[in-house]
């Protein structure tokens, strides 16, 4: 009977985790170029999002335009949807 609870709890967090992940970033707009970014947010810092962590990286870091699954966004919007900087420098 423990064992069921578990595996239904578990099942249960995997089936609300990504439907908390794509409403965080319904007020981020994901652009393909660098240049597209920049002209959606003039005043504001371009940063490559790794869709997938929810980490951004500054231009000139290691990760900046290469993660497999990312896109460039404005630095505030990505601050909004609750995404944030690399801690590492990286």
């Amino acid at each position: 009977m423990r064992s069921m609870f578990k595996t239904g709890l578990l099942l249960a967090i995997l089936l609300i985790a990504p439907v908390a992940t794509s409403v965080a970033s319904e007020n981020l707009t994901l652009f393909t170029t660098e240049q597209s970014a920049q002209q959606h947010c003039p005043s504001d810092t371009v940063v490559w999002l790794n869709l997938p962590t929810g980490i951004y990286h500054f231009r000139g870091q290691r990760w900046y335009g290469n993660t497999k699954n990312g896109a460039y966004v404005c630095e505030k919007e990505a601050d909004k949807a609750g995404d944030r900087a690399t801690r590492n420098g990286q």
